[in-house]
C-alpha cells in the first residue's frame, strides 16, 4: 500500500524555513547580547576598581606630603608637632572611609 505524502506548497514550505532561521538567528543574537553585557560588567568592575586604588593612592600620597618637615621662613624652627598629627587623622579617616565603603561594596554582591 502506497502511502501519499500531503502536498505543501513551495510558499508555505519557504515561509515555515525563513520562520525557523528567524528562530536561529534571535537566539544567537541573544547569546551575544549575554557576552557583550558580561564584557561590560567584567569591565566597570575593573574601572571601580582601578579607581578605588587611584583614590586611595592619592591619599596615602598627600597625606605623606603632609608629614614632611616644614620649616617656619620666619624663623628657621620646625613647625608645630600638632598639625601633622591633625592632618595624619584626617588622612586616616578618609582612608578608613574609603577602605570601608569598598568592603561594603563586595559584600553586597
Amino acid at each position: 500500500m502506497r502511502r501519499e505524502l500531503p502536498l505543501v506548497s513551495p510558499l508555505e514550505l519557504r515561509k515555515k524555513l525563513l520562520i525557523a532561521e528567524s528562530e536561529l538567528n534571535r537566539a544567537r543574537l541573544m547569546d551575544e547580547w549575554e557576552a557583550a553585557t558580561d564584557w561590560h560588567h567584567a569591565l566597570s568592575a575593573g574601572v571601580k576598581t582601578v579607581g578605588s586604588i587611584a583614590s586611595a593612592a592619592s591619599l596615602l600620597v598627600s597625606g605623606l606630603r603632609a608629614f614632611r618637615c616644614k620649616r617656619d621662613p620666619q624663623n628657621g624652627a620646625d613647625a608645630s608637632w600638632l598639625q601633622p598629627v591633625f592632618k595624619g587623622a584626617g588622612l586616616i579617616s578618609s582612608l578608613w572611609v574609603a577602605f570601608r565603603s569598598r568592603g561594603c561594596e563586595q559584600k553586597g554582591k
